[in-house]
């Protein structure tokens, strides 16, 4: 670290924060606020006299804005020849809670989470993704959008995603079973059936409808998550039936 990067910091803390950052993502910090509000989950949230809400869901819904827009382009420059559902269904992967929760955890950004201790951390099961989203917001007011452009495509789709592995994976089982309804023409319904629990233990219970008919329901503590599993769970009983047959 340079002298002058050094000096930029207020304290140890922050100091620490920046280092991080350069040894994960290769630069330092200029605004080192933005990414310890990026780091602050809303369990820790507090509230300013104008009533603003401090915690790090404002830059949460920034980054995942950017991010999908950094990707979008990477992916159409880097794909001139295919089509837009191509590149929407590789964009959804890339950018998918379960991916960025994935690398959230490589990069080693869950350490630098502040949550409250009262929860335990593997209740949050979406916390890692959402920082990243968050991190991605205040890189992108801090440097801009180029900047984040570059940090983005070369620190972590370059070095840590696998294109052509990622080409061929499955589709999400949400997707999968939406668009077999679709195709064969059967009535796909996910169906919030209750909720279990309050504030960060909250549960939302989701029942697949197909047809009306009730097929997998599962919970999970949040109503995508909850979806993509009862989905998963349907799909795998749907193959199953089709053995047996």
């Amino acid at each position: 670290m340079s002298l002058f990067a050094f000096l930029r910091y207020k304290n140890s803390e922050d100091r620490a924060l920046a280092s991080s950052i350069h040894n994960i993502f290769g630069f330092y910090p200029k605004n080192i606020e933005l990414y310890k509000l990026a780091f602050t989950h809303k369990s820790l949230s507090s509230k300013t006299k104008s009533g603003l809400t401090i915690s790090n869901e404002r830059l949460e819904y920034l980054g995942d804005a950017v991010l999908s827009s950094v990707v979008a382009e990477f992916l159409f420059k880097k794909f001139p020849t295919k089509q837009e559902g191509f590149l929407t269904e590789m964009r959804s992967k890339i950018v998918s809670r379960s991916s960025l929760n994935k690398l959230s955890i490589k990069f080693g950004l869950n350490d630098l989470i502040h949550y409250a201790k009262s929860h335990e951390q593997h209740k949050f099961k979406s916390m890692g993704g959402n920082a990243f989203e968050a991190f991605t917001g205040a890189l992108f007011l801090d440097f801009g959008y180029n900047f984040a452009y570059k940090i983005i495509v070369n620190r972590v789709i370059k070095m840590h995603i696998d294109l052509v592995e990622l080409e061929k994976n499955e589709k999400n089982y949400k997707s999968k079973l939406l668009e077999w309804g679709q195709k064969e023409k059967h009535n796909v319904n996910f169906k919030q059936i209750s909720s279990k629990g309050a504030g960060y233990d909250k549960l939302y219970v989701i029942q697949v409808e197909i047809d009306n008919k009730e097929y997998a329901q599962a919970s999970d503590h949040s109503i995508k998550g909850a979806e993509q599993l009862a989905a998963e769970k349907t799909w795998q009983m749907m193959m199953e039936n089709n053995k047996e047959e």
